[in-house]
């Protein structure tokens, strides 16, 4: 019998993504999307909006939730897009015009200075008994000066991991969650949910 965990997104990738790396070592859990209102992020850090998030699924639903928040940070930019990554052209504009729009801005930015990282917080919230906990990530590269591959989504098609000649999308999606940033944060928090989420 799999044991149900809501994860705080509208977003069907990340769904499928969470359910791969969580599948790989936790196949008792099934991950489920959350249906309910989003919160506001008015966080002023990655874990700050993960908990936010997390808390409103848990909420609503009643089962134990997992939120992330991520993002490309660019280190010419002083950490930015950073929390800001999934609405840097503005709210609603989407992934297109945030990928269009940091390619502009670093548009006369040549290698070795195009060294970014993408960083990845997750919160677990279990309503009951209540517990909280926070796990993070990182995965370092640079951004190339246009798009390549079809896979991933975000900023993944202008972001090559170090120790690669490829960019993030095109990574099979095996690849990409071995070495991701959200993987990185998952084995961080895989022994919490042992202890919080599945049954002894």
């Amino acid at each position: 019998m799999s044991i149900r965990i809501v994860l705080a997104t509208h977003n069907a990738h990340k769904v499928e993504e969470f359910q791969k790396i969580l599948g790989a070592q936790l196949p008792e859990l099934e991950v489920v999307a959350y249906d309910g209102p989003e919160p506001v992020e008015d966080g002023v850090s990655f874990a700050d909006n993960a908990l936010l998030k997390a808390r409103a699924a848990a909420a609503h639903t009643g089962l134990p939730a997992l939120a992330d928040d991520s993002g490309v940070c660019v280190d010419v930019l002083g950490g930015a897009p950073g929390i800001f990554s999934a609405r840097w052209a503005g709210h609603g504009r989407g992934a297109a015009a945030n990928l269009e729009l940091l390619l502009d801005q670093l548009a006369d930015i040549r290698d070795p200075h195009r060294t970014a990282w993408y960083a990845c917080t997750i919160a677990l919230v279990v309503p009951e008994p209540h517990s909280e906990h926070i796990a993070a990530g990182e995965w370092r590269g640079r951004l190339l000066d246009a798009p390549r591959g079809a896979h991933g989504f975000g900023y993944d098609p202008i972001f090559v991991p170090d120790g690669s000649d490829r960019s993030a999308a095109e990574l099979t999606n095996a690849e990409k969650n071995a070495d991701s940033h959200r993987s990185r944060a998952f084995r961080e928090l895989i022994p919490q949910l042992r202890m919080s989420v599945i049954p002894n």
